[in-house]
This record gives structure tokens, sequence and C-alpha cells, in this order.
């Protein structure tokens, strides 16, 4: 039986109080999630800066050691470059550039040669854009000292971080909500269980981030992650277990554009597995009742954070 998603009297009172709980703990803990991203990055950079003797050096022989340092050296330069615009600018492979961004390494099916020759093209374009208002010692070829190293380096960590301010923040309010469904499942003595997989857990258990494995319409498997996977205490053998996720955001517009990847989750677990799937979400920020309209109308059923009670209802 439903619990929320056959309840619209309450969405609208609902949707005011978890965007108040969300709005209450952006502010309180959000500046601090980005303080401490910001000093681990700025840590980074620093290094970034010490292998490329303080950018005057960016050889295609320093960047093939350390290829995780692109991306801050697309923040290095004046004005700081997207990924596509560093593509476009030099003519290098995508695959080259997404590789070393995404994996920090390189392709495997690229040689050597092509390899360096791409990274030669990235070294003399960061060298020629790079942003002489915060790297003063490119100029006159003075050694910067501690002082302007650490100034060049918040700047970048700065960047960096601005670019990711989203992420940053979603990964920060993720982890508190499982924290938050850790709490509440342990304290109804379940235990948390790790190496398991979906389909052989014991009642009165639950595990984070399982895979659940589906074939789709080509008959290609994959493998679709869950935040959350309960087995009730009063499981039978054969149940199948609650699988939650979690969803938090800080503005109505990303929750409407992204509505569509929990239904079409959804669809392939039940096309998988048959009808009697569990699949909630566990909400907590903007989302507003023409969301919920459509996760209802797709049989998809939610719990609110601030009220994670709820849970009960399911049968947790």
């Amino acid at each position: 039986m439903p619990v929320n998603s056959d309840k619209p009297f309450l969405w609208e009172a609902d949707v005011l109080q978890s965007v108040d709980m969300y709005n209450d703990w952006f502010i309180k803990f959000a500046p601090q999630a980005y303080h401490e991203n910001r000093a681990r990055t700025t840590d980074l950079v620093k290094n970034a800066l010490g292998w490329t003797n303080n950018l005057t050096d960016i050889e295609a022989n320093v960047i093939f050691q350390h290829p995780d340092i692109l991306p801050m050296l697309r923040m290095a330069t004046s004005p700081p470059i997207a990924r596509d615009r560093l593509i476009g600018l030099t003519g290098v492979s995508k695959n080259l550039v997404e590789t070393m961004e995404t994996k920090g390494r390189f392709p495997s099916s690229m040689s050597i040669a092509v390899i360096e020759k791409s990274l030669q093209r990235i070294g003399q374009m960061i060298t020629r854009l790079a942003d002489r208002d915060i790297f003063t010692w490119l100029d006159d070829s003075h050694v910067p000292n501690d002082v302007e190293t650490y100034r060049a380096a918040i700047i970048v960590a700065d960047r960096l971080c601005g670019t990711a301010t989203d992420p940053i923040v979603r990964n920060a309010q993720e982890q508190r909500q499982l924290k938050l469904i850790k709490r509440w499942l342990e304290h109804r003595n379940y235990a948390q269980v790790t190496g398991v997989t979906f389909n052989n857990m014991q009642p009165g258990t639950f595990s984070f981030r399982l895979n659940v494995p589906v074939f789709l319409e080509d008959r290609n498997k994959v493998n679709i992650p869950v935040d959350t996977v309960i087995m009730p205490s009063n499981a039978m053998p054969g149940d199948f277990p609650i699988l939650i996720e979690a969803k938090s955001a800080g503005d109505f517009t990303n929750t409407n554009k992204r509505r569509k990847e929990e239904t079409v989750k959804f669809s392939q677990l039940k096309r998988n597995y048959g009808g009697h799937v569990r699949f909630i979400l566990f909400l907590c920020g903007y989302f507003d009742v023409g969301y919920l309209k459509y996760e209802a109308s797709e049989g998809i059923d939610w719990v609110w954070e601030h009220r994670i009670d709820d849970l009960m209802e399911f049968g947790v």
C-alpha cells in the first residue's frame, strides 16, 4: 500500500518543511564542507605547482607523470577554460582529456607517441594562456616566495571548487542522509552488513551502495547502484529487499530535470524482478508538487527526511 504517494493533501506542507530543513542544513554545514574541500584542493594545487616548477615547466613529460593535474592547469589560465574548450583549442583527442580528468590515466588504446604529442600541445596552450595576474612571476621570471605560491594556489583551488560546488554540497548531504538512515535502523536493532549481494541478505540487515544487476532490452547486463538496501526483520525466504534512493536538492529546477532518472531505474528493476519490487525515495530539499505528482504517477513512493519514521509504514 502507498505511504505518501497517495496523499496529495499533504504534499504542499511537506515540500515547505523539507525546503526549510534543507536550507537550515545548508547554512550550518555547507560552508564547512566547502572549506574542507578547498583546503584539500589547495594542497593538491600546491603539489602541481611544485611538479611544474611554479607553472614555468609545463612540458609533456611532466603532464605524463601527473595526468591528474589537467583540471588544475585548465583553471590556471585567463580565462579559465572548460574541458571541451581545451579540446577545441588544442585539437587533441576528447577521449584522452576525459580519461585523464576522470580516471587520472591515459587511454590504453592510445600510443605513447600520440599521447606525448597531445600533451605537448596541451602544455604549450596552458603556457600561452596562463593567468599572469595570478602567477605574477611569469612575466619577470623572478622566483616566487611562499606567500605568492600559496596565494596562487588558493585562487586556483577556489576556481576548481567553484566548478564543483554543487557536487561538493550534494555529496556532503548524501553522506548525512545515509548516516541518518544508519542511525535510525541501528536504533531498531538492524545490523549493517558488507560483502553481500542484494538477494542473499538476512532479515534485519541493511547495506549501502549495493549493485542490483538488470538486463536491458538489448539483453546487455548492467548494474544499478542502490544507496540503501534493507531486508526487513520480518522478511520471509525469497522476499525482495527494500531499495532506497537518497535524494537531496538545493533548487526546484534540477529536480525536475532529473526526475526521469528514478522512473527509468524503477522500470528496469520491475522488468527484471517483477511488480513486487519495493523502490522508494528518501527526500530532503526542493522537491515540488510537480515532481511528486510525476513520481507518484510512475508508481514510486517516498519518505521525507523530516518524517523518517514513515519507513515503518513500509515494513521496516
